[in-house]
């Protein structure tokens, strides 16, 4: 978990500093600046640069110290806990069996569940580093300490776990994303959280779908839905929808397919009313939700243009995050190349870019690739082109950045 010390970066941005122009300044790479900013280089910046970083920031050596050492926070977000509390969570992880209680992994909890909260916006690269700094925590001190904190902590894992396979998936790294699942049963299993195994089992069919493997879709959504779990009903739902996504991708009859969606429908209406799901799993899954998975299979059902105008009406609401928003325009997109709408693909496409590259959501990148294949046979339309010139302009960035 790496310490971010804002207010080293707000004195900077205070005196009109970027971090290239303060770099240039000391005569440093950026990157150098970055890592001071994030806390990741252990103690700051070298002590013979201090002086000098001291009269660009126009601040005595006393001031720059107190910049250099404020209190610790976690993903930009101060720390939750009070001064005994951070001790307590120190010695937590100095001595893990005898101070590891269920007060520390609440505070890991926050931790994670404040990275899910920011991923939509910050984009899975800036969120992994905090997520898989927690896991590593739990994999040094899950064997150290007393075993009813040990199943308490590996339940929060296996979240986490689940979550950084999730992250993995967005930044194009299956085998990574593979792992991190695989991780995430093993601690399930082994703390006893039966529906986490089946909430995985989702999540590999979701993933099966990202490489176009309709079988794997369809043959991982049957078994989450048919283990020996009771999952939450949202969860439920969204099974349910990843069903009728195989089934539409093995080319089963469009009515077929529209009845699993309907069946999904019914089960989130049911969970709306569930009050007592509140904070379980797929909390997320909502109308939106249900409508863009809707949307995936009517485009692998043949009816692209039906798809377009559910992306389109979930997208109109401005209901989702930056990260999400760029990923379904990308899907829009798509849908409306497969429509012959070529001018209006390229317009969606090309919007969805810009937020691809801020957020490194590769996912989003991968299928603007798609689109400009299947916007191939109209290479000669200015809009077109236009789309085929940014991607080309983002894939050779994105060789240096990633």
């Amino acid at each position: 978990m790496a310490a971010k010390r804002h207010r080293l970066a707000q004195r900077r941005k205070a005196l009109g500093f970027t971090q290239e122009g303060l770099a240039e300044r000391l005569d440093v790479d950026p990157t150098t600046v970055r890592r001071w900013e994030s806390g990741k280089t252990e103690g700051g910046p070298q002590p013979w640069l201090q002086p000098q970083l001291a009269r660009c920031l126009q601040v005595s050596a006393e001031q720059l110290e107190e910049l250099l050492n404020e209190p610790v926070t976690v993903d930009g977000e101060p720390s939750a806990l009070n001064v005994d509390e951070q001790q307590h969570v120190e010695a937590a992880l100095a001595a893990a069996r005898r101070y590891f209680d269920g007060p520390v992994v609440d505070y890991f909890r926050h931790q994670l569940d404040t990275c899910m909260a920011d991923d939509g916006e910050l984009g899975s690269m800036k969120t992994l580093p905090t997520v898989l700094g927690l896991l590593r925590a739990i994999e040094q001190h899950g064997r150290e300490v007393q075993p009813t904190v040990r199943r308490e902590l590996l339940s929060f894992g296996a979240c986490g776990a689940e979550f950084a396979g999730w992250l993995y998936r967005d930044v194009d790294d299956p085998v990574r994303a593979g792992f991190w699942y695989d991780r995430a049963t093993e601690w399930a299993q082994e703390a006893g959280d039966f529906p986490m195994q089946g909430y995985v089992l989702l999540k590999k069919s979701q993933m099966a779908y990202d490489a176009r493997d309709p079988l794997r879709v369809s043959t991982l959504a049957q078994a989450a839905q048919d283990g020996p779990w009771q999952l939450p009903t949202r969860v439920r739902a969204e099974v349910t929808l990843q069903e009728a996504l195989g089934m539409a991708m093995l080319g089963e009859p469009l009515p077929t397919v529209e009845r699993k969606l309907d069946d999904a429908r019914q089960l989130l209406a049911q969970a709306t009313t569930d009050h007592e799901e509140a904070g379980l799993l797929g909390a997320y899954f909502n109308d939106s939700t249900l409508l863009l998975r809707k949307a995936s299979s009517f485009t692998e059902a043949g009816r692209p243009g039906r798809a377009a105008v559910v992306f389109g009406d979930v997208l109109a609401n401005a209901s989702l995050s930056r990260r999400d928003t760029g990923y379904f325009r990308a899907r829009r997109a798509a849908a409306l190349a497969l429509s012959g709408e070529p001018d209006e693909a390229a317009r969606v496409g090309l919007a969805s870019v810009d937020v691809a590259i801020a957020t490194n959501s590769l996912r989003t990148l991968r299928v603007l690739a798609e689109v400009v294949r299947a916007l191939t046979p109209w290479n000669g339309r200015p809009a077109v082109r236009e789309l085929c010139d940014a991607m080309v302009a983002t894939q050779a960035a994105a060789m240096t950045r990633w």
